[in-house]
């Protein structure tokens, strides 16, 4: 079992940057694949990153990818969200999770079993 805490939200300008953390309990971090997820006001659960055991593998979705950098740091039970040139469409409450049952290209979140309980960023235009 894992324990997800978030941290790093807050507001931001359009086109400024925010640094999201992910701080997970427990001795089996590094055998989860780890994810961010966001949901604005009013819409669903989105799909933003996630990353391998190994720290290397990442995917990300289509409207973030070249902006949002994901990564994590097993030694340190950490995993991370660097925000770049944000838009104010990225405003939404970010969440981390963790998956034993990951699939490729599965992004409903419906396999995560763990989950954060979230960091609020908005972004101004």
């Amino acid at each position: 079992q894992v324990q997800l805490v978030e941290s790093g939200g807050g507001l931001a300008q359009a086109g400024g940057s925010l640094r999201l953390s992910c701080a997970a309990s427990g001795r089996t971090f590094n055998t989860y694949v780890m994810a961010w997820f966001r949901q604005a006001p009013g819409k669903e659960r989105e799909f933003v990153a996630e990353i391998g055991e190994g720290e290397s593998t990442t995917s990300y979705v289509d409207s973030v990818r070249g902006r949002f950098t994901i990564a994590r740091d097993n030694a340190k039970n950490m995993l991370y969200l660097q925000m770049n040139s944000l838009k104010p469409e990225d405003t939404a409450v970010y969440r981390c999770a963790a998956s034993h049952r990951w699939r490729p290209g599965d992004h409903t979140g419906e396999l995560y079993d763990y989950w954060g309980q979230g960091t609020q960023v908005t972004v101004s235009s």
